[in-house]
């Protein structure tokens, strides 16, 4: 089934805030070009998705992820990192530091970073925080703006088409 997304509560280009976040986009978001492996940043930004919970978010770096190598079950289990062996250290750790990152774990932060740190140096720290904070942007305007899929009749699902 195709589907497009209707905002059910405001349109964010009515502001500058949506030149803000699409330029945050364009250098954190799923087409942006970092050093980071790109596998770990759509596993990253898959994953805030999944915690805040948005629709818009979930269909769009689930077919990223795709597009990147994930495969299905990889993606279908992300939620259960902890729990497999198919994920590497230092995605564990990543993954860890973007849970308590979006959840704002004040307390557990400075371990999580430590954590991090003894897999990463500082540029892809920056990045992996970066990733996970421009997410939680996009999360919370999806939310806001009331983001909700809806089929489209004899069309095929593109997220590129997405909007």
């Amino acid at each position: 089934m195709a589907i497009r997304f209707e905002n059910t509560r405001f349109d964010s280009d009515l502001t500058e805030f949506d030149e803000l976040a699409r330029g945050m986009a364009a250098k954190f978001g799923y087409t942006a070009e970092l050093g980071l492996d790109a596998r770990l940043a759509e596993l990253l930004r898959l994953r805030v998705a999944q915690l805040d919970p948005c629709s818009y978010c979930l269909i769009l770096h689930t077919a990223a992820a795709e597009r990147v190598g994930i495969d299905a079950e990889t993606i279908a289990h992300l939620p259960s990192w902890r729990e497999s062996a198919v994920f590497t250290d230092a995605e564990r750790a990543a993954l860890a530091y973007c849970e308590g990152l979006t959840t704002y774990d004040l307390a557990g932060f400075p371990i999580l970073h430590a954590q991090l740190a003894a897999h990463f140096e500082a540029t892809s720290i920056a990045e992996i925080a970066a990733v996970v904070i421009n997410m939680n942007v996009w999360t919370r305007l999806k939310l806001a703006e009331g983001a909700v899929p809806v089929p489209v009749a004899g069309e095929e699902t593109s997220p590129d088409r997405l909007g």
